[in-house]
Formats: C-alpha cells, sequence, structure tokens
C-alpha cells in the first residue's frame, strides 16, 4: 500500500525535494537556539561579553529571518504538492469511473462515489505532505537533540530518551484501534453524504409530498450514527493524545528532579540545565508531530484504500482482438440470449431476434419482461451471461466499446440534461460539431423556434437535470443530441411515456425523422407510437410471446391485440 502511494510523489519529486530540504534546515534551525542560550549564560554573560552577546542575538535574528522564509516555502509549496498529488489522484479516479461497467454504478451510491473523491482525497493530500514532512523532521530533531545533549551531559540525555521506547509502545498499542474507528467513520460519512444527496435532489417529491419531517427524521439517523462512530474514533484518539501528554509531563518531572541533583553534585552547571529544559522543548515537538501523524496517516491511508477499492474494481475493457465497427449497416441480431443481472434471477432466457438494416422493431408487454435490458445489451451497458448479441454479424464483445457506442443513439424517458447551456447540451452528441450544425440539430428536433424565444437562447442555462425546462422541452433537446450524433442505430427507451398527448404528438414527428434511415428499437408502453413499426415483439417474463406487425397481431387476438384494445378505451 505504501509502495502504491509512494509512485504520486513521482512526477512532483523535484517540489517535494526542495521541501524537504527546507524542512532539513528549519529543524537545524531549531536545534541552534538551545546551544546560543548555553553559551550566553555559561559564557557571555558571566564575561560581560556586551559585543558577542550583540553579534549572538545579530546571528539569532538572522536564524529567525532564514526560519521564515523555510517556513513560507514549507507551508505553500509543501502543500501544494499534496495539492497537486490530490488532482492527479482525482484526475485519474474520475477517467476511471468513466470507463466502469454500469454494475458499479448500480451497487454504490452517487454520494459515497462523492465523498472517496473528495473528502477521502483531502485526507490523503493532507498525509500526502505533511507525513514525510513530520516524520522527516521529527528524525532529524531526535537525533539532532540527543546529539547536543550528550555532547553536554549523556546520562541526563539517556534519561530523556527513555520516554521514547514507552510512547512507541503505546502508540502501537493504540493504533489499530485507531484504523478500524478512523475506517468506520469514513464508511458513515459517505453515507450520510450519499442520504444528503439523495433528498436534495428529490427535494420536489419532498415537498409535494410535505415529507419535511419524515426527511430530518432520515436524515438525523444517519447523522446520529456519524455522531456516535465518529465519537468512538475521537474518544480512542482521546486515550492516545492523553497518554502521550502524560509521559511527557512525567518527562519533565524527572528532568527537573534528575537536572536539580545533578546541578548540586556538580556534574552539570546552571548553563546546561537551561539548555537542557530548552532542549526538552525541542524534542517534544517532534513527539507531538508524531502524536498528530498517527491520526493523519490513519485518516489519509484509509482514504487511500477507499480510493484503490474504485480504482481496482475491473474496468470495461476490450478484447485483444476487439475490432473497430466500421462502414456500419445496423443489422442487429440476438441470438440465444441469456441474462441475469448481479445476484437476482434471470430476466432473459434463450432470447433470439433479428432487425434488418434500416427496420424498426418495437418490444411491448408488461413491465418486467427485459424490454430494457434488450436496450442495454446492443450497447454493451452489461454483458450477456449466455448467446450472443451481434451486428453486422458480429460479436458486440470482439468490437471496442468505443466504436460501438459512436454508432448507437440512445432517447430514453429519464433525459439527463447538464447543469450547462443548450447548446452545450446538444453538442455533448458530438463534441466537435460546428454552431451550424448544433443548430440545425434543433431545428430538426423542433426546439429551435423555441431556443430562439429565450433571452439567451442556446447559451441559457437548463439548470440541474433540466429543472428549468419542460419534459416535452427536454426530451426535445435530448433529440436534437442525437440528430447531431447522427447514428446507424437508434434505440428509443419509452421516448415519449412521460409526456402528455400534446407534447407526444409533436415530439413523435421529431421521432419519425429521426428513426428514418436507421435501424431502430423502440421499447413504449403507448402502442399508437409503435403501430407503424416493422414489427412488433410481445415480450414477456417467458421471453417472446408474439411478434408481428401491427396488423397481424391484432388479428391473431393475443395479448397485443388485448393490450390495443385497452389502449382504445382509454383514449
Amino acid at each position: 500500500m505504501i509502495k502504491r502511494f509512494a509512485k504520486y510523489y513521482k512526477p512532483h519529486i523535484a517540489l517535494f525535494t526542495a521541501d524537504m530540504i527546507c524542512a532539513f534546515i528549519l529543524a537545524l534551525c531549531d536545534l541552534f537556539y538551545p546551544m546560543i542560550t548555553r553559551n550566553m549564560m555559561g559564557n557571555l554573560i558571566p564575561n560581560n561579553n556586551i559585543r558577542m552577546l550583540l553579534v549572538w542575538a545579530a546571528v539569532l535574528l538572522g536564524v529567525y529571518l532564514l526560519k521564515l522564509a523555510l517556513n513560507y516555502f514549507v507551508n505553500y509549496y509543501g502543500h501544494m504538492v499534496g495539492v497537486r498529488m490530490q488532482a492527479d489522484m482525482r484526475r485519474e479516479v474520475f477517467d476511471h469511473l468513466q470507463k466502469l461497467p454500469l454494475t458499479y454504478f448500480d451497487n454504490n451510491k452517487t454520494g459515497t462515489i462523492m465523498s472517496r473523491i473528495i473528502s477521502d482525497l483531502f485526507d490523503i493530500s493532507e498525509l500526502a505532505h505533511h507525513g514525510p514532512e513530520d516524520l522527516f523532521l521529527s528524525l532529524i530533531i531526535l537525533i539532532g537533540a540527543f546529539i547536543m545533549m550528550a555532547g553536554i551531559y549523556l546520562p541526563m540525555a539517556l534519561i530523556v530518551f527513555a520516554a521514547i521506547p514507552i510512547m512507541i509502545l503505546f502508540a502501537g498499542k493504540k493504533r489499530m484501534r485507531m484504523s478500524e474507528t478512523s475506517k468506520a467513520s469514513r464508511v458513515e460519512i459517505g453515507e450520510v453524504n450519499a442520504g444528503l444527496e439523495n433528498s436534495i435532489a428529490g427535494i420536489r417529491v419532498s415537498k409535494a409530498y410535505t415529507n419535511a419531517e419524515y426527511e430530518n427524521r432520515t436524515f438525523s439517523e444517519g447523522n446520529e450514527r456519524f455522531v456516535r462512530v465518529r465519537g468512538k474514533a475521537y474518544k480512542v484518539m482521546a486515550e492516545f493524545i492523553a497518554g502521550t501528554n502524560f509521559i511527557g509531563d512525567a518527562l519533565n518531572v524527572i528532568l527537573y528532579v534528575a537536572g536539580g541533583l545533578f546541578c548540586l553534585y556538580g556534574k552539570i552547571t546552571l548553563a546546561d540545565f537551561t539548555a537542557f529544559v530548552l532542549y526538552i522543548s525541542v524534542f517534544m515537538t517532534p513527539v507531538k508531530r508524531l502524536i498528530g501523524f498517527v491520526e493523519q496517516y490513519q485518516n489519509g491511508i484509509t482514504g487511500f484504500e477507499r480510493f484503490t477499492e474504485i480504482m481496482d474494481y475491473p474496468a470495461e475493457t476490450d478484447s485483444n482482438e476487439a475490432l473497430d465497427l466500421e462502414n456500419v449497416k445496423g443489422e442487429i441480431e440476438f441470438e440465444s440470449v441469456y441474462f441475469a443481472y448481479e445476484d437476482s434471477q434471470e430476466i432473459l432466457h434463450g432470447l433470439s431476434f433479428r432487425i434488418e438494416q434500416g427496420k424498426t422493431m418495437a418490444l411491448v408487454g408488461p413491465s418486467g419482461g427485459g424490454k430494457t435490458t434488450i436496450c442495454h445489451l446492443i450497447p454493451r451497458f452489461y454483458d450477456v451471461t449466455g448467446g450472443a448479441v451481434r451486428i453486422d454479424g458480429q460479436d458486440v464483445r470482439n468490437l471496442t466499446i468505443s466504436s460501438l457506442r459512436k454508432n448507437i443513439g440512445i432517447v430514453a424517458q429519464d433525459v439527463f440534461l447538464f447543469n450547462a447551456t443548450i447548446y452545450d447540451n446538444i453538442a455533448y452528441g458530438c463534441p466537435g460539431a460546428s454552431r451550424e450544425q448544433v443548430e440545425d440539430a434543433a431545428k430538426r428536433a423542433n426546439i429551435y423556434d423555441y431556443i430562439i424565444s429565450l433571452e439567451k437562447g442556446l447559451e441559457t442555462v437548463v439548470g440541474e437535470r433540466g429543472v428549468k425546462l419542460s419534459g416535452g422541452q427536454k426530451q426535445r433537446i435530448s433529440i436534437a443530441r442525437a440528430f447531431l450524433k447522427d447514428p446507424k442505430i437508434l434505440i428509443l427507451d419509452e421516448a415519449t411515456s412521460a409526456l402528455d398527448n400534446v407534447s407526444e404528438m409533436m415530439i413523435q414527428k421529431s421521432l419519425d425523422e429521426l428513426c428514418s434511415g436507421r435501424t431502430t428499437v423502440v421499447v413504449a408502453h403507448r402502442l399508437t407510437t409503435v403501430k407503424n413499426a416493422d414489427e412488433i415483439l410481445v415480450v414477456t417474463d417467458e421471453g417472446i410471446a408474439e411478434r408481428g406487425s401491427h396488423e397481424e397481431l391484432l388479428k391473431q387476438g393475443g395479448i397485443y391485440a388485448g393490450l390495443w384494445q385497452g389502449a382504445e378505451k382509454n383514449r
């Protein structure tokens, strides 16, 4: 784990080395002051050497000015090393998230993922800066202080440093408990963040159902769990800090007794004793650094473990023999396809059908039959557990994921718009498109006239998830995005089911134009939107129950005919 963490220093090794050099000089400066004091008390003041007293005062001032510059460098550029490492990790984990399969996001809450990317990486960056620096400074000061004190009087130095093994044993005993409580608190922070993200995203539902009291109660429960877990972590930390401080205080008592006795018996002078007292302060500084480091290490390394959990999750990968999908015609074939989501019952059982180039196939039937799942298997959002999905005769698993998805457009019921401008949301279908192409896509989706009626036109910000637009407007922007992508294969998954009849009629014209010349898979509960499909499959949890054109299925008098009659009665 440490070796893996250390590799993130490599791009910033020059700045990190400069930071360590400055820290080293700072440590030497701290060791310098007690010896000057000893010299003043033992030599300069008793001998009335005012000239040298002023010289050493000037030297001491120079040392402090040097410390001023060094402290600035260490605190600014040292932190920048951590920040840049944090940015590298955040960039790496975000890039990895883009490559993860949908199963990862099915099983992990958005707020928890965000907590790992933000809170955990912040703690990692703090450890990246302060960890090596604190350890390095502590080592230099402890060794330097021992050498200085041993040069004055070795027995006294050994008495002082006898406390170190006791502190190490005490810290080691508490470390494992601190690690456990730190990890538990991280989990609860993630849960609180996830609950908060979920509640804020659903604020309109909460207000509609006047459920503020329920939301407050749910949040409070999670918040209280966090308080309890964090309380346990701080309890262990308090035991650790209180214990180490007590050892330090006890050391002061021992030092005063031993130093007093050594002075009385003439083993050391009063100046030597004063130097020892000052070195105790110097000695305790790295000890306190190490105390803080233990907590920081637990937070940072726990955050890094959670970071690596994401990085170690297998990404979507192309096979070694994967080919780019080129010269796409758009023929789709499901050959004895079996599929089950993780830890769930099998949804598709040997499903087989074929869609010819440029044809439209509609999938209808009761919920739970696997219609949306079929749509997800075509662009390889999930991989089949048996059989094969083929495009132009090629198994999609033998195609590069990028080239496969570039040739597939999806318009879904739940339209996701980014909190950006209308222009940005349409251009998302083809990031390199010109403004004229974006405007043309908007015109073809029958949304351009509305856009230019807005004060800022295409530069209008739509709000989070497109909250400032109506359902129909969001859907047409989604259709414009698909027009701009210009895919050979189109998937319409309940694209109009959330709209009123008027909006549906307007959007259906745009969809009809979008489908023209493309191989299209349509999922719909409103049968009026699929009656013109070249073929209709009635999909149930048992598989394909019926197939044929609208007229053929009506003549059969089966499931589809019953659904159509029910729809006609409700019109």
